[in-house]
């Protein structure tokens, strides 16, 4: 039996090994993490993720702690006048045979982290390096510990170093822009009513608002603005609400409502890559942030992720060599993600009537994979 070691637990990297676990792989994820918070931050699974999860039987456990808004709404910043508005719900499940949900993210992280046999994941386990040949891969920890690994999946995130390893160091692309975002409770609105879900368009700015529990008991709010000289990447940094409540004066009393309400924010700088040359070299492979970071303007950054580790379980189990399989999957997947990195870019998405069919339609385990790719030297 292999065994495939997994740099990252986040939410692509804990996806991939529930999937290849229950494939019967020998697994072993690795995390420089000392613990992980549940720090204030929603996400957006659509019926494309959610697909991938049934699969790991986290569904249900989905649907009982997220919330299910009615539609997704897009108004004007100031006047609120409707700009699109998706309908979600039974219309949406009944047309792409999965739910889209709402939820905090350290809760979707903390459920697929249960969903994977603990004696398979390490903390405090920060990569320094990798050496590997035809035959193996071998892991060299910031603690002076080695492993010696069949194949490597780089889940490691927009920092990658398995990235940096495969392609050389390479940082990725300031966008000017800053996003704060925080959770609070409902409560803290004093009544107040908000939408289900609603994107906030103004000119140069915007804020995305959307309860994140089925008792609509806590809030979450992420934004995007410009700030071009703050470049801090942190998701724990604290934000100031003063500066952000001014940033967006003038915008609709339901928005003046939620920020007036939160008592915390957090902030952090918006980064992203184009597409990368290649995903694999040999017994390696990128999944998710690490070679397709996307801005958060569609909601498909941890989608995409998710989407991966079906995807290169699939090529796994039915490509016998691991290069090869490598290979298919970067194949199979490289087109999606870059058309939604530059639909994310341009953040229009909704703005106007849209089709969303080709993003929530996605099936990753019905998609048809590249063919069995002939070998081939991927250093050059």
């Amino acid at each position: 039996m292999s065994t495939i070691a997994i740099i990252g637990a986040g939410i692509g990297g804990l996806t991939a090994a529930a999937l290849l676990q229950r494939r019967g792989h020998d697994v072993q994820v690795f995390e420089q993490a000392k613990k992980f918070a549940r720090v204030g931050a929603g996400i957006q699974q659509s019926a494309n993720a959610v697909r991938v999860l049934r699969e790991i039987g986290l569904e249900q456990t989905l649907r009982d702690i997220a919330f299910q808004p009615k539609s997704w709404n897009n108004r004007e910043w100031d006047t609120g006048a409707v700009k699109y508005e998706l309908p979600l719900g039974a219309a949406f499940e009944d047309r792409y045979g999965a739910p889209y949900l709402l939820l905090h993210r350290g809760d979707l992280h903390t459920a697929l982290f249960n969903a994977v046999d603990p004696a398979r994941i390490h903390l405090d386990m920060p990569l320094a390096g990798l050496n590997a040949n035809d035959a193996s891969v071998t892991l060299r920890f910031v603690n002076g510990q080695t492993r010696q690994v069949d194949a490597v999946i780089g889940a490691d995130g927009v920092h990658s170093l398995v990235r940096e390893w495969m392609l050389g160091p390479d940082d990725p692309r300031f966008t000017g822009r800053v996003a704060y975002r925080t959770t609070f409770k409902a409560e803290l609105l004093n009544g107040v009513q908000i939408d289900d879900c609603t994107k906030w368009w103004g000119p140069d700015r915007h804020i995305v608002i959307y309860y994140i529990t089925p008792q609509r008991d806590e809030v979450y709010f992420v934004t995007s603005l410009p700030e071009p000289e703050w470049r801090n990447e942190s998701w724990s940094a604290r934000g100031d609400l003063v500066q952000l409540r001014a940033a967006f004066a003038g915008f609709h009393p339901q928005v003046q409502s939620v920020l007036q309400a939160c008592p915390e924010v957090y902030k952090w700088a918006l980064y992203e890559r184009d597409p990368l040359p290649r995903w694999s070299q040999g017994r390696a492979v990128l999944m998710g942030d690490a070679c397709h970071p996307m801005v958060p303007y569609m909601a498909q950054g941890a989608a995409t992720a998710i989407e991966d580790a079906a995807v290169l379980s699939r090529c796994l189990d039915e490509t016998a060599d691991i290069q090869d399989a490598f290979r298919r999957f970067e194949v199979s997947r490289k087109e999606r993600t870059s058309k939604i990195q530059l639909t994310s870019h341009h953040n229009q998405w909704m703005s106007k009537r849209t089709d969303p069919d080709w993003v929530y339609g996605y099936d990753a385990w019905a998609t048809p994979l590249a063919p069995v790719a002939k070998s081939v030297d991927m250093s050059v």
